[in-house]
Order: C-alpha cells, then structure tokens, then sequence
C-alpha cells in the first residue's frame, strides 16, 4: 500500500478514480492523508496515473522511490500493531463467498460516518438495510484448528457489545444474535456494558458453536446452524453475518523481529518478560500496544506511556538536549475593539456534513451580528485547516474565533494553540459543539439538526461578543512525587521516576511493603512472585533516592498541581512531605465471602488461602480427593456488578498446581463464563486436557453447599446444575475454594476527599478518561496505577506502574507548570461575607481576608480549579468565574430564547 501526505484535502481525486483506489484518510495520530490501496490500476498495471495528473498541490508522485534514512537512537520503542484476523484462511466461514458475511472490521465501517454507505449499514448485495444481524464470536481466535489462533483476542467480546448498541442505535427495529462461548467482559465498566447491551429489546446472547451453512441464492441471505441445551440443533436465517475477528499479530513480524533481533513468543508476538512487559529480549528496546499480545485501547495507552517511562531511564543523561522551546507571535492587545468574529464549520468528514446542512449553516453564520467571516472546513483540526484559522484572524482582523465542530474535551487545546499562533489571545476561542450535541443525537432528523446547529452557532457567537483576554499563571515544580501504596504496582512506579533522577516518597500503611502480592506465590506463568518481590523490595530500599515510610497513615494533603504538601505519620514521628506530583498506588482488598459456609467450615477457603496452603504443602490440600471451586463469589451481582478480573485464571492456576501434585484429585471448577483472556486461554486448554472439569451455572440458580454428615463424618456436599446435562450433580468436596471478589480498598474514600479525585460507582479509582487519560485523574499532578484502579494481573499491573511514572515524569521534568486563566474572582462591593463559597469550595481554594472593606472572600488562584461551584452558590452574584460570567451564559440563554420566541410567533400567523 502506498500513502501520500497531502496539504490540502482534494475530493476530486476520488471522484476521477477508476477504481475507487483513493480514500480520504483521518485520524487523531494523522489527521489528514489521502490514501491509496492495491486496486490502483498504477500499482497493479502501470496504468492511469489520471489522480497525479489532477492533484493540485503535486502531492501524488509514482515516480518517488525508497530512500534510506539512519537515525541515530539510545532506545527503540516497537508498536506495530497487530493484524485483524483473515478468515478467507477458513472456507467453513463463507467470508469472500457470500456477499453478506462481512468482518468486524468491514461492519465497523459500515458503521462509520465516513465509511462506504456514510454511516448507514446496508448491505453490498442490494444496497438495503439488514433487519437481522448475526454477529459470530470467537472466529480466528480460541482455536486450535488450522488457520486459527490457541489464544484469546481479549477485546472481540466487548467491540461486539459496542457495534450491537450502535445498530440498535441505526434502527431501533433490528434483530442482533450474538453467538458466544464464554462472555469475557473483564474490564473496568465493562460487566455493567454487557448488561446494557443484552438488555435490549430484539438483542440475543446465545451460547453456542456455529457454522455457515448456506446462502440463499434469492435473498442473498445466510443460513447458521448452531445448538442450543433447550432447543438442540436448529438453523436460522439472516440477513448479514458479521465475523468477530481475532487478532493476529502484525504481518511482517518475522521480518521485524530479525531487524531487531528480539525474540518472538510461540503466538507470534513479541516475547516479554513477566515482570516488566513493555521490555523485549533485546536491552533498549521496548514495546506497545497490541505487540505484546492482544489488549485493548486502555492498556495500549499506558504500555505506551510505560515505554517511554523505560526509556526515560535509560536517557535521563541527554533529557532536554534535543527539546525547542516554542515561540509564539506577541500577543496583541483586543480587548478594546469592536468583536470581529470568525466562524469556522467544520464537516469532521462525514460526521457533521451528512446530517447538518454545512453551506446552510456558513450563509446563516454570515447574517449574526458581528461576524465578519464564516467559512466551512472538512477538518478543522487538521494541520492545514488550523493554519487557515490562523491566516484568516491575521488576514480578516478577527479577535473571536468560532468553531462549530465536535466536542471541546479533545480538541479544545489545539484551537487555543492556533490563536496564540496568530497573536491572539487564546481565551477569546469559543467551541460550538455541533456534532456529540447535534449530528450524533439526531442522525434521522436532518433538518432538524441543521435548525440546532444554526441555534448553537448562534449561542456561542452571543457568548463570544463577552469573552474577555485571560492571562495563565506559570508556577514552579517541586521535582520530587509522592507514592502512595508498597505494593507491586507503587514500588515499579517509584523506581522507575527515582530512576530518571527524581526524589521519591513512598508511603505504606503496613509495617511492610508488597501489598497482596505477598500472599501470591505463582503466576500462571511460573513466575515466582516471592523472589520477584524480595528483589523489588531490596531494590527500593537501596535506591538512594526513594524515602520509604511503612506503618504510615495520611493525615493531611493540600496545594496544587506542581506543588503539594502531604502530612505523613509514620513510627510516631510527623513527615511534611512538599512534592509535585501524587500516585494513588494503594491497592485492593479481598472481599470476606458470607456465602457457602465461608467461616463456619475450615475446608471452605478463599483461593488466596488455597494457593497460600498448597505453597506450604498442607496435606489436606494436597491429598484431597476433591475439591470444588466456585467462581464469581462477592461479585457480577446486585451489590458488586463488576467482574473481578483475574479469578478465573488464578483459580486455574490453583486446579494445574493441585494436579501437578497429585493427578488423582478431582478438581471441579463451578462458572458463570470463564474469562481467561489472551494467553491464558491456553492454561484453560491445559486445565481441561487434565480432566479438570469446568461446570456452568446461571445467577438465579447458583451453587448449594452444605455440610451433611454420613457414615459417622462430615462431608461437604456441593449441588449445581448442569445446563449441559440438563439435570442436578452432587459433588462431594474435601476442600471448597471461593473465588473472593477483589473489593476496593478500605481506605479508598478517606484518599478520595485527601486528594480531591474520583471513584467509579464499584468504588475504585476513577480515570480522567478511559482511553485518552487512563493513569491520570481529574485533578492535575495526580496519577493512579495497579488494582486501585481496577483488578488486574501483574504484569498489567507493571506496565501501568510504568505508564504512570511516564506520565508524572512529563510534569517533573517541565521547571513550570501552567496554570487555567478560568478561575474565580470576587467583586469586594458585593460580598457580604456569608461565607456559602467557602463552604462549596472543594479545593479550599477560597478563605476569608482582611481588606479596607472588611472581611470578604477571596480566591487562591493557584488552588481554584475553576469549577463554578462557588459561582452557583453566592446569594448576591459577588463571586465570578472567568471566561464563565454570567453576563457570558446569560447571553447563550438570551441568543436561544429569542429564536425560539421568532419561532412561537412564526407559528401563531401559521
């Protein structure tokens, strides 16, 4: 495939295109490319060249050739990816040969606003919308078969959930049918997402193999035959089949892996080590993302993060050698001048343009008051298009600039930044968010979002006409970070910032570090954790720039982003800790299980107390003729609805060690969905093949233990339900194991008000964003890493330890901070010192002070985060919030209700 940068989109290019070889390309990472694939007639036959010949800015060239370029590097990051599953490699599936099999990816598409239909799922073989929609799981992926993969692909389950909620979006009326083996929503949020999903009307979760049987050669549908326990074999009819695909790794990975000389794990993937996975074979070589097997868009982020933390360490000597400061244009002085708007609308491809009328909405910018320019865009924040936001302020004299495009918590930034490019402050950029607001929420009422758009535009030209010039604070970075938590997850992320030269607290409630892992002595992988964490121990003990203080409790924590001061009590003595950044590392507990006997009966344990049994070789463990697990115990239920994670392959990980010792023992393993993702699918296999036998059972009728006594002892007797049976078992258990919840921490809460950061309904950490901010909170200079945040294995674990030290060493390694212009001030002629500010203020940004007035409320700008809480409270409108007056919102409110008056009155002369 070939990709040539363009500098200004031509959409001409892909209308002349025989082949429909040419497509507009757009991304975050890239956010403007015009792309060619192999249909090309050039590439294939050396004909045509028709679209080098139209292209204006001579950015398609056929006769450019390789060039080699040697970069010079102390480390190398690899994050090439991964490569969807081709299931042509599979005939059984139909995909190539009949027209309405389509992949995940194809259907993904589809979906899109910018795909082959602009968002409207049809189907290829009549252009008509699909009613029933069968999406099958698992293709390319837990197999064993040839063509396909032994492991997990981890993410397929959920993408699936996503894509069935989006056409149910597209037409409340569609049937979806959802063939699975196991469920595996394992991740944070994600139970509760499954649940949205099934919940639909017309949506089915059916638990069963499948296979492709035929195509109706009429219709063009597809015929599935599947089974289920209820109604045995049946076949169905559909009207498009969409293939989950798995993941394989990226195509050239042998090619890459020789380059580079790393090596390659027995998937494919590059081989990682278990304690640090964002390391390769090879020292100095790192790696991301999908490479390291399949994971979802969370982990890719924070591996990312977590691989340049690693080669921050090995690069501390040359930090900053390579940095330019960037100089922007004096900034000139408009706050005397009439406003002079400019407004840009933006098409985001086809995400606006297909629903809102874009040319209608520019020509009714051009009748607001004070608007002196209004143009369209296809995509604002693509770099051309901002430097023509630039150019036009210069060019047209504007001094407020408009952007009626999509939603300012990402791009925001970016718009400020192309202001302060063209001398203009950046406090006078307003966002009109016309696509999350509008296009998305009304895709069939065209006209109707046109209408809204123009409403909103209107607003935020309204509110533009009182933005005033803000000026940003700079403030200094205390350069050392706290840690708050010894365990895995806190020790891997002080070391790794100590490791880059900065000074490091870390701070452990117990009288010793490790965290749960002290009561883990195995991985599913065999490594063994004790020795793992005895040398991760003595590694922060001997790090000369690591203060470590055990037996410690928070008593208080204060200042702001840079600059923090925490009250640590440790050994009865009093620490005042100044630092500049904050990792929340604390951990989670175990939940104590109130159910099947746990507590009445000695051989009913948690499969912590298991696995810490059979390390120390307790022979009724290890001699018992049978034991009997049970999954999902304190959790996925009405008072935790979350899945725990990690249960399902440490209760495998207890059933292969049992039988290692003794191959006699009966070990009986009781589930909901066995979630073992990724590689550890593979233990799973195993597990199985060693007549470990897995049993299902449903919520509603769960598993009943008791103790019975027969024949003069007491036996403990355990009835389920097998759906695949259809009938009662019995099962008579020397030793029961309760895969426990993993619960948040007690101490949650407390550091929650300490530390002004958030947690989830279930009580773990909250992240600022789940994808785009996954180690980081809300509140500035303030991380989270390990199962405070949410359960995870290890080596996740490690990684995101490492992601959250790259993200603290991205503030630490700055000499400033800067601080938002948007914060509180206070007219002292209205305050009357009530004192309703101060008490609303969750940042105690706010306190009392003498002035020739009296006593008045003021702010600590530096401490406000701008929230407007104060602003809501004040009972004379004495307290104000920057670039949020009232005078600002009042205005909004008024632009709205003077076009929904005009529309009142248009109606009564109807």
């Amino acid at each position: 495939m070939e990709y040539c940068p363009v500098k200004y989109p031509d959409q001409f290019n892909q209308a002349i295109s025989k082949n429909k070889a040419i497509h507009i390309y757009y991304s975050q990472a890239i956010p403007l490319i015009t792309y060619i694939d192999e249909s090309c007639l050039y590439l294939k036959e050396k004909k045509c060249r028709i679209c080098e010949a139209v292209c204006k800015n001579n950015a398609i060239d056929f006769n450019q050739t390789a060039e080699k370029v040697e970069i010079k590097a102390g480390a190398i990051v690899l994050a090439p990816g991964f490569e969807p599953f081709d299931p042509r490699l599979r005939e059984d599936y139909g995909y190539g040969k009949f027209a309405n099999v389509v992949t995940s990816m194809d259907y993904e598409r589809l979906l899109c606003a910018t795909g082959p239909y602009e968002g409207e799922v049809l189907r290829s073989s009549d252009l008509k919308h699909p009613h029933k929609i069968a999406w099958i799981q698992c293709v390319g992926s837990r197999q064993v078969t040839p063509g396909g993969s032994s492991y997990c692909s981890a993410v397929c389950c959920t993408y699936t959930q996503k894509q069935v909620i989006l056409t149910k979006d597209h037409d409340a009326a569609a049937e979806c049918a959802v063939f699975h083996n196991d469920i595996r929503s394992y991740g944070k949020d994600f139970e509760r997402f499954y649940q949205r999903a099934e919940s639909l009307p017309g949506v089915r979760f059916i638990r069963s193999y499948v296979s492709v049987v035929r195509e109706n050669p009429e219709t063009k549908s597809v015929t599935i035959r599947y089974a289920t326990t209820a109604d045995g074999v049946k076949e169905e009819e559909f009207d498009m089949v969409v293939l989950s695909v798995g993941l394989n790794p990226p195509a050239d990975f042998k090619d890459l892996a020789d380059k580079f000389k790393i090596e390659l794990n027995g998937h494919g993937f590059c081989q990682t080590d278990p304690v640090n996975p964002v390391e390769t074979s090879r020292p100095g070589i790192f790696i991301s993302g999908a490479f390291q097997g399949p994971v979802d868009i969370p982990e890719s982020v924070f591996s990312a993060s977590g691989a340049g933390s690693r080669c921050g360490e090995l690069l501390t000597a040359r930090r900053g050698d390579l940095a330019r400061e960037r100089v922007y244009p004096p900034e000139r002085d408009a706050s005397g001048e009439e406003p002079r708007i400019g407004v840009f609308v933006c098409h985001c491809g086809a995400n606006i343009g297909r629903i809102v009328n874009v040319p209608e909405a520019v020509e009714y910018c051009k009748t607001l008051p004070n608007v002196v320019h209004a143009q369209e865009q296809l995509f604002s924040c693509a770099t051309n298009c901002a430097g023509e936001i630039t150019d036009m302020i210069k060019e047209k004299g504007l001094n407020r600039v408009i952007v009626a495009a999509c939603s300012p918590r990402t791009l925001e930034a970016l718009f400020r930044d192309t202001l302060r490019e063209a001398g203009l402050n950046q406090y006078y950029y307003e966002m009109a968010n016309i696509r999350e607001h509008c296009s998305w929420v009304h895709p069939k009422e065209k006209e109707e979002a046109t209408r809204k758009a123009k409403d909103l535009i209107r607003m935020s030209v309204a509110r533009s006409r009182h933005l005033e010039p803000l000026m940003e604070i700079e403030l200094p970075v205390n350069k050392a970070a706290l840690v708050v938590g010894g365990g895995i997850a806190g020790m891997t992320c002080a070391l790794s910032i100590a490791g880059q030269g900065h000074e490091v607290h870390l701070v452990e409630k117990e009288t010793e570090l490790g965290g749960t892992a002290r009561r883990i002595h195995d991985t599913l992988e065999g490594l063994d954790v004790q020795a793992y964490l005895r040398d991760l121990i003595k590694k922060v003990y001997r790090h000369p720039l690591i203060h470590v203080y055990t037996g410690a409790a928070i008593s208080d924590a204060a200042g702001y982003v840079g600059n923090f001061v925490t009250v640590v009590r440790s050994e009865g003595r009093v620490f005042e800790i100044k630092h500049g950044a904050t990792v929340i590392a604390v951990g989670a507990d175990i939940y104590t299980p109130a159910e099947y006997l746990y507590g009445e009966d000695e051989r009913v344990m948690t499969h912590l107390d298991l696995e810490e049994r059979i390390a120390k070789g307790d022979a009724k463990v290890t001699n018992a003729a049978s034991v009997v697990m049970i999954q999902c115990v304190g959790c996925r239920n009405e008072d935790r609805n979350y899945c725990s994670r990690i249960c399902c392959s440490e209760s495998i990980k207890n059933a292969l060690k049992l039988k290692a010792i003794n191959p006699g023992t009966d070990v009986y393993i009781l589930f909901r969905d066995i979630r073992t993702y990724g590689y550890n699918e593979d233990y799973y296999r195993e597990a199985a093949g060693k007549e470990v036998r897995f049993i299902r059972y449903e919520p509603h009728d769960p598993p009943l233990v008791e103790a019975v006594a027969e024949g003069g002892k007491s036996i403990l007797k355990v009835t389920a339900t097998d759906y695949v049976l259809g009938k009662k078992l019995e099962l008579d258990a020397d030793i029961i194991a309760l895969a426990a919840a993993i619960i948040p921490a007690a101490g949650a809460r407390e550091l929650e008000n300490l530390f002004k950061v958030g947690l989830n309904p279930d009580g773990f950490f909250k992240e600022a964003h789940v994808k785009l901010r996954p180690v980081e909170f809300a509140a500035e200079g303030v991380y989270l890493c390990g199962i405070a945040h949410y359960p995870k294995l290890i080596k996740e674990t490690v990684s995101q330890a490492y992601g959250a030290a790259g993200r603290v060493l991205t503030l630490l390694s700055s000499d400033t901070v800067t601080a938002s212009g948007s914060i509180c001030a206070v007219d002292e002629n209205k305050c009357i010192s009530c004192g309703a500010c101060i008490a609303a203020c969750k940042y105690g940004a706010i306190e009392f002070r003498e002035t020739p007035l009296g006593r008045k409320a003021a702010v600590n700008p530096v401490l406000c985060k701008g929230d407007g809480l104060c602003n809501a409270k004040c009972p004379t409108g004495a307290i104000q919030l920057k670039h949020f007056t009232d005078d600002e919102i009042l205005s909004q409110i008024d632009a709205a209700l003077l076009e929904e008056e005009s529309a009142e009155r248009d109606q009564a002369v109807v």
